[in-house]
């Protein structure tokens, strides 16, 4: 695994919790470091900022950030901070999040694909080229700055279609929970395609997996049930139907999908099977550590000591 990035899953309900695990994790020589940001909980871009100069190698990236609440002005201008911060470090993941979501919030939720495609584009020409010139459909942005930053723009992709827009025009797709065998059949092939008819390298996928070095495996399962909840949002159980679990409509974890999701086992069955991801063609493995066990900090323990013996200290 020397050649692929392992990153990690960071999340508090304080600045300075977050703080000490995002140094715990360039102390233990982990590569990478995301976070989620939705609701009213910590955003994740003045995190990253507030650890920027107590990190030099790790990289940082959210996981994502959902568009529709912040115009993509709005975005870039706290995007820059970071990245000013963080100098080649910081991937600026972005997302439309769900209807149920967004519409509870008041915004209307429409075209999330052509929405994503207009969003990206101007994160890009702004952040990557300098100014933004842009008339769509859905936005209008008209700004400079004061030169191009080191960032990545990505995309969250979890549907066929938004693994085929993320190829053509991304600077990576970040899953979420996809088994290696989706991302083999339908993810990869899809940014193969686009990105090929763009005439450009198909980008990174990142591989969003919950992983848990535990034994038991209704531990693990009431683990997964207790810290994602329960999967009743479309575009969850749309992937999960298309994954072959057809009882995620149900909107319930069933024992099979629990254990088809969740990379759990001994050491070296976790470590077989975040190698699956590689294979399947991930290029970084994005963990959240699932918690299991009367013993809770012996399986989170176990997870993380597997976890950064996969990640390489010297980074170059």
């Amino acid at each position: 695994m020397a050649n692929k990035i392992l990153g990690v899953q960071v999340q508090g309900t304080t600045i300075a919790e977050i703080q000490r695990r995002i140094q715990k994790a360039e102390d233990l020589g982990i590569q990478g470091v995301w976070m989620t940001a939705g609701g009213a909980s910590l955003d994740s871009m003045p995190c990253f900022a507030a650890s920027a100069s107590s990190t030099s190698n790790l990289k940082m990236g959210t996981s994502i950030v959902p568009t529709y609440p912040r115009h993509p002005l709005v975005m870039a201008a706290q995007a820059q901070v970071v990245a000013q911060l963080a100098p080649g470090r910081f991937r600026l993941g972005v997302g439309p999040s769900h209807r149920p979501t967004i519409e509870g919030m008041g915004i209307n939720f429409r075209a999330p694909l052509g929405h994503l495609r207009e969003y990206i584009h101007i994160l890009k020409d702004l952040l990557q080229e300098g100014s933004v010139d842009f008339n769509g459909k859905h936005y209008q942005a008209h700004a400079t700055i004061p030169g191009p930053l080191d960032i990545e723009v990505m995309g969250s992709a979890l549907s066929k279609g938004s693994f085929e827009l993320l190829g053509e025009i991304s600077d990576g797709a970040i899953s979420w929970l996809c088994p290696a065998s989706y991302l083999r059949d339908v993810a990869i092939p899809a940014m193969e395609k686009t990105a090929k008819e763009a005439g450009r390298p198909t980008p990174p996928l990142i591989a969003h997996a919950a992983v848990c070095v535990h034994e038991n495996p209704e531990e693990v399962r009431s683990g997964l049930r207790e810290q994602f909840g329960h999967p009743r949002l479309p575009f969850y159980q749309n992937m999960m139907v298309a994954s072959g679990y057809p009882e995620a409509t149900s909107g319930e974890w069933s024992d099979s999908m629990a254990d088809g999701i969740v990379i759990s086992g001994d050491e070296e069955v976790v470590a077989q099977g975040i190698q699956e991801l590689f294979s399947a063609g991930a290029t970084e493995v994005l963990a959240s550590p699932i918690i299991a066990g009367e013993d809770k900090m012996r399986s989170l323990d176990r997870t993380c000591l597997l976890y950064t013996s996969q990640s390489p200290r010297d980074r170059g």
